[in-house]
């Protein structure tokens, strides 16, 4: 399936794979990953409630990331979400590779690298948002973390997707998939 993006001077037909490297920042360095990140607008307006939903909705829901070896977007993204786990109480742990690349069949994304970061339920591992893809900043991640707990409990998911701040797409330079 071909794109066709038009710029004023002319026409040009972009195809799924450049459109998708278009998304996907791959980073090698940390200053790489820094300027990359500069570019990304940070999230200033939250509901009047949001610190008290984030609280109330820790107990109930588990962020999970996948990571690699020597990935400076995942050694920038675990901090960032360790601490909103300890602000708000929600838990934080990792997951495998393995792990990471069946959910991202299971939403029919291609795989573009670590890191990737989900919510879903305590009590129910089959129900998971994406709330990044690569890394991002922190008050992106806490808008994404509350819109997520909507999501899963009740809110439409067109609504909550389209709030949601977008995925980054900063992933570690080995973007490869899992070996199995």
């Amino acid at each position: 399936m071909a794109i066709l993006l038009i710029a004023p001077a002319n026409a040009q037909t972009v195809n799924r794979e450049q459109a998708a490297r278009a998304a996907i920042h791959p980073v090698a360095t940390t200053a790489e990953m820094n300027a990359w990140l500069a570019r990304v607008p940070v999230t200033r307006a939250f509901p009047p409630n949001f610190a008290e939903e984030l609280r109330g909705a820790g107990g109930a829901f588990v962020v999970e990331m996948s990571t690699a070896p020597g990935c400076h977007p995942c050694a920038d993204l675990w901090p960032k979400l360790h601490d909103l786990g300890r602000r708000y109480g929600w838990q934080v742990r990792a997951i495998g590779a393995d792990e990471a690349l069946l959910r991202s069949g299971r939403f029919g994304l291609p795989w573009v690298g670590h890191p990737v970061a989900w919510v879903r339920p305590v009590k129910d591992a089959n129900r998971i948002i994406p709330i990044a893809i690569g890394t991002d900043h922190a008050p992106n991640l806490a808008r994404n973390l509350y819109l997520s707990a909507k999501m899963l409990t009740g809110v439409r998911a067109a609504v909550g997707v389209r709030a949601l701040s977008k995925y980054t797409g900063i992933v570690g330079a080995t973007a490869a998939a899992p070996r199995r």
